[in-house]
């Protein structure tokens, strides 16, 4: 390749068969860049006498080094105010930080104060990572402004066309499904979902759908009245528990949106001197650590957190980097434990 006149970033990058993002990041020695890689750029460099401009470096590098992970208040019987779920993932956002060289700084998304507020132009942080939400419809306005704003920013959530920013989340649907499936060979035919099934709350409304489906291709019509709304607690799912009952609809099987939610409803199925699965099989969603010490075992659907974090700290620095990056969903992988077991 003949360079006319200064060779640039763009030159090495078209050189080494890499981004020019990929470039910057090697000449300056993150580790983002593997040490192949690296070599290969920094050999190409070489030989087009390519020097770094140190000003417009300094200007492209005043970051913090540190990422900011903001989680959303959640009704909890204890202090942390940390859904479960997230508590593991939590300790996979860390070590992909540190693998990275990143700092992590951990605040709570309160829904009364700005937590979209910039913490890029603030130096606290060059990129947030977002866990939970709570209702869709009241957090989107706020994703759109760090959009407009240019934050850099991924979020734990569904996949949704047209939303506001980077998505990974895991597929809510095919978990679902999967899981409604099961019952079904367990000979259920009268299942109720408990969780929200709206665009609200956008993974719950997906394992609806999940559910439904798998209904459907089993030649059953689902009854819209066996779905109970509830949101992600133990006290939820004891409340849509008892409602159902309170119903009088037969039902021989609850898939509930969560694993906190199937677990409220155990407790009300036990008071109401039912036994599982004998009389109603239960299944939950997250294989939280609680799922397998509950009496019976809870069959749920596990996602994969460890995967989850590493990709959204890797996606928020590919942001950051200036890369195009893309929302991903994660297959996901049934746990079957004595709640639902009827063989």
């Amino acid at each position: 390749m003949v360079i006319k006149g200064k060779a640039t970033s763009l030159d090495i990058a078209h050189m080494a068969g890499v981004s020019q993002p990929t470039v910057s990041r090697a000449l300056r020695g993150s580790p983002m860049v593997n040490a192949e890689t690296r070599q290969r750029i920094l050999d190409i460099a070489r030989q087009l006498n390519y020097k770094v401009d140190k000003n417009a470096s300094s200007l492209r590098c005043q970051q913090s080094g540190t990422l900011a992970l903001l989680f959303f208040e959640d009704p909890t019987p204890d202090d942390s105010l940390i859904n479960p779920f997230f508590h593991s993932m939590l300790g996979s956002i860390t070590r992909a930080c540190a693998l990275h060289g990143r700092d992590l700084l951990v605040s709570f998304q309160q829904l009364s104060s700005d937590w979209h507020a910039d913490f890029e132009d603030s130096n606290k942080a060059d990129g947030i990572i977002l866990l939970g939400y709570g209702d869709y419809h009241e957090s989107v306005e706020r994703l759109q402004r760090l959009v407009e704003q240019g934050t850099h920013f991924v979020r734990w959530g569904a996949a949704l066309p047209g939303q506001p920013g980077v998505s990974v989340g895991s597929d809510n649907f095919q978990g679902g499904y999967d899981i409604s499936a099961h019952l079904l060979e367990q000979g259920c035919r009268h299942i109720a979902f408990l969780g929200h099934a709206s665009s609200h709350y956008p993974e719950f409304e997906e394992r609806y759908r999940g559910h439904v489906q798998a209904l459907r291709d089993s030649g059953l019509t689902p009854d819209a009245r066996l779905q109970h709304d509830a949101i992600t607690t133990e006290e939820s799912g004891h409340a849509a528990c008892l409602a159902l009952l309170d119903q009088g609809m037969a039902f021989d099987a609850i898939c509930a949106a969560s694993d906190l939610i199937a677990i409220g409803a155990l407790r009300a199925l036990r008071e109401r001197g039912l036994q599982v699965p004998q009389d109603i099989a239960v299944t939950g969603f997250d294989d939280i650590p609680l799922a397998a010490s509950v009496s019976p075992a809870l069959t749920t659907v596990q996602q994969d957190t460890k995967q989850a974090g590493q990709l959204l700290v890797d996606k928020l620095l590919g942001l950051i980097a200036g890369e195009a990056v893309e929302g991903l969903t994660i297959p996901v992988k049934l746990v079957v434990r004595e709640s639902s077991r009827r063989g």
